[in-house]
């Protein structure tokens, strides 16, 4: 069964880092695009990063440039977000989501509706930031 599994979240302080990582089982990253997006308690999921499979150009949503970066190991099939100086603010659940026709720039603007037409969703991983 094709799937997509989240790991590498925590408890981290207020500056920290902390880098999560996706992996896909059942086919390979190198023919589709790869997001991740968060969500807060109570708040809508919103999209953070995104990356194209064949260029790897990546998109951030604004409140991250420069803080977060996304990467590409197709070697591991793993994809990466690798977060730093992170804020209470970026406390949320994790996801990555994969897709061969996802438009990597639409990613900062996330809808609900876009996030579910994806082909392939991961169930998360929690990141809580402590201030």
């Amino acid at each position: 069964e094709a799937q997509l599994v989240e790991s590498g979240g925590g408890l981290v302080q207020a500056g920290g880092s902390l880098r999560i990582s996706c992996a896909a089982s059942g086919f390979t990253f190198d023919e589709y695009h790869v997001g991740w997006a968060r969500q807060a308690s109570g708040k809508e999921r919103e999209g953070v990063s995104c990356i194209t499979s064949s260029d790897q150009i990546t998109y951030y949503q604004d409140s991250v440039k420069g803080l977060f970066t996304i990467s590409q190991d197709n070697s591991k099939n793993l994809v990466y977000l690798q977060m730093d100086s992170l804020k209470p603010e970026d406390t949320g659940t994790y996801y990555c989501v994969a897709d061969p026709k996802v438009e990597c720039r639409r990613w900062p603007f996330l809808t609900r509706t876009y996030y579910y037409s994806m082909r392939f969703r991961g169930k998360g991983t929690p990141v809580t930031v402590s201030s």
